[in-house]
């Protein structure tokens, strides 16, 4: 009973710290009067992507080679897109369901979304082919090269992000702060050190919550005998990426599509980009294991039908629906595996 309720709280101040870290960014972008794709792709996706982020970089910092394989090098690692790719946006979806209907229209600003879609699949292909080079005498000279392309691609992305913002704020799509910065209320003046004190703040109790979270599943797992692999697939997945899908829910419902949806596409080039670098340089990145290729498939699959449609500039309440589809795939499948 007791870990329910560390469960709930932590869910209560996971929502609070994403509320402040929103409302803190709203008020940067307007400041630095940058465009929404900046202050939703770059600034809220590294910035929610930190929880899921920090576990493999300890891991590996912990050089505990037994398990490093499977589960940094391809499961923590490569799997990480594969919620933002699936169950993210639909849950995102069902949040607007009533609002918008199934046939409604969801409006992010269609360049940066294909930008950060196009450089996530570039990166996402060669961290996933990486994994079939090892065997090669010059895997280590292979390893280096493909590390430092996807070191620079992040960098180009960041460049020809930024460099769009000017002419997206000229458009009308700058960033614009609906509600004053909760701090001001608390008596500090409106300034630059206010709105980084507030998101530091915001950010230290989203972690701190976010692990927490985490340990009392981890602990509700252990006392009711639920399978490793179960909570491996299903539970932790879910609860590393709530960041994301809180603040992305709480921009899409205020109608604010492009920070809702470049915070989640944001994330996967961050992650499918950066890093892979860590797990190709200093693990053995190699695939032992079939079960987390279903997952990179599926993550595949759901990346390029996120892709068609942002083509056609459509993107359709409903159309997310697929993707939530795909999530339920993917467990299906590994759970046949691993039977």
């Amino acid at each position: 009973m007791v870990n329910f309720l560390i469960l709930f709280i932590c869910l209560i101040f996971i929502v609070i710290s994403a509320n402040l870290f929103c409302n803190a960014l709203e008020h940067l972008g307007e400041k630095l009067n940058i465009s929404e794709g900046v202050t939703g792709s770059i600034f809220a996706a590294v910035g929610t992507a930190l929880p899921e982020t920090i576990i493999p970089i300890i891991a590996i910092a912990g050089f505990n080679k037994s398990n490093v394989n499977d589960e940094i090098g391809i499961g923590a690692i490569l799997g990480a897109p594969l919620m933002l790719s699936t169950l993210s946006v639909f849950v995102m979806a069902l949040s607007i369901l009533r609002l918008r209907g199934l046939n409604g229209l969801i409006k992010p600003e269609p360049t940066g979304l294909k930008r950060d879609l196009r450089f996530f699949l570039f990166g996402y292909l060669m961290a996933f082919l990486a994994i079939f080079t090892q065997k090669f005498s010059a895997h280590m000279f292979i390893n280096g090269v493909i590390a430092t392309i996807l070191g620079l691609s992040y960098f180009l992305y960041i460049l020809l992000t930024i460099k769009s913002s000017s002419k997206l704020v000229e458009e009308g799509n700058n960033t614009e702060a609906e509600s004053p910065l909760f701090f001001t209320k608390l008596k500090f003046p409106l300034s630059y050190f206010t709105i980084i004190l507030q998101l530091f703040v915001a950010l230290m109790i989203l972690i701190y919550f976010a692990d927490m979270f985490i340990s009392a599943v981890n602990t509700v797992a252990t006392l009711y005998h639920v399978s490793p692999f179960l909570l491996s697939l299903i539970v932790i997945p879910i609860a590393t990426e709530m960041p994301e899908k809180i603040n992305s829910i709480l921009w899409l419902r205020k109608g604010k599509d492009t920070l809702a949806i470049g915070n989640i596409t944001g994330a996967m080039v961050f992650q499918g980009s950066l890093l892979p670098i860590l797990g190709i340089l200093f693990t053995d990145w190699s695939l032992t294991n079939p079960l987390p290729l279903v997952g990179i498939l599926i993550t595949l699959v759901a990346t390029l039908w996120f892709f068609y449609n942002a083509g056609r500039n459509n993107i359709r309440v409903w159309h997310f629906g697929v993707n939530g589809l795909l999530y339920l795939v993917n467990i299906f499948i590994c759970l046949i595996m691993w039977r």
